[in-house]
């Protein structure tokens, strides 16, 4: 079975710090695979590698058995990269941000179809955004105009969705939603890689995780029971954790 998203001995960073080492990832079709790890572990470079927007030094990151160099099919790719904002200040609606998702699927030149329309209000409606729809997306709260980002990664009707810190922030309405809406998607035949660092309600809907440590995979497997005590409901974060061996590695969200 041909992997959705693979990494084969990536390694990858930046001129003055190297970030990925040697790390081999695999994602199947209809898995969700969570990406666990501390501050400056490497996750975020994991997803940026994967998806042909950082550079290798080495090694190999395919797309569908595609070498991401030459994957062009990107409408099979919906992302949700972390921390960005919705409004960006542009003052455009839910339906607007939401419809430019469907832009990877248009042909140069051509308008919108009614499929487009259709896939856009599908999307909308699975967040609970509908009756917010016509709103600036500018003047919704950081919860929804998160959702509006998981909309517009919806709208593409991919068939991998790669969610970067999705929660961070967000209230715990917001939270809920956004977990209903993975599992549909899920339920649908979809694939999630997912960058996190509480797993909190999407906890039971990850198959396997794997740990970054010091740009290096520490764990491939079942979800360690540090994350899930992490985000179990009332779990007070603020506490320290041992810098060099796990558990310390759960705090925190990487760069």
């Amino acid at each position: 079975m041909t992997a959705v998203l693979e990494l084969r001995h990536a390694v990858a960073g930046y001129p003055d710090r190297p970030v990925l080492q040697d790390v081999s990832v695999a994602v199947a079709p209809g898995e969700v695979l969570a990406v666990l790890g501390a501050n400056g572990s490497g996750k975020s470079t994991l997803v940026r590698v994967g998806l042909g927007l950082l550079p290798l030094t080495s090694g190999s990151a395919t797309l569908f058995g595609t070498p991401v160099s030459r994957f062009r099919q990107r409408h099979r790719v919906g992302y949700v990269p972390q921390r960005l904002g919705a409004g960006s200040g542009v003052p455009a609606t839910v339906a607007e941000v939401v419809g430019s998702g469907r832009l990877p699927r248009r042909r140069v030149g051509a308008g919108r179809r009614p499929a487009d329309r259709a896939a856009v209000e599908r999307a909308i409606a699975a967040v609970g955004l509908a009756a917010r729809r016509s709103e600036p997306v500018a003047t919704l709260s950081g919860g929804q105009q998160q959702r509006a980002l998981i909309a517009r990664a919806l709208a593409t009707e991919p068939d991998l969705l790669v969610l970067d810190e999705p929660t961070a922030g967000v209230d715990a309405t917001s939270q809920a939603t956004f977990a209903g809406t993975v599992r549909d998607f899920v339920a649908g035949g979809g694939t999630v890689l997912l960058v996190a660092h509480e797993l909190g309600p999407l906890a039971d809907l990850v198959d396997r995780a794997v740990v970054l440590h010091h740009g290096r995979v520490v764990h491939d497997g079942p979800v360690p029971a540090p994350a899930g005590h992490h985000a179990a409901p009332g779990h007070d974060h603020v506490h320290p954790h041992a810098p060099a061996e796990p558990p310390g590695i759960w705090q925190g969200s990487d760069r």
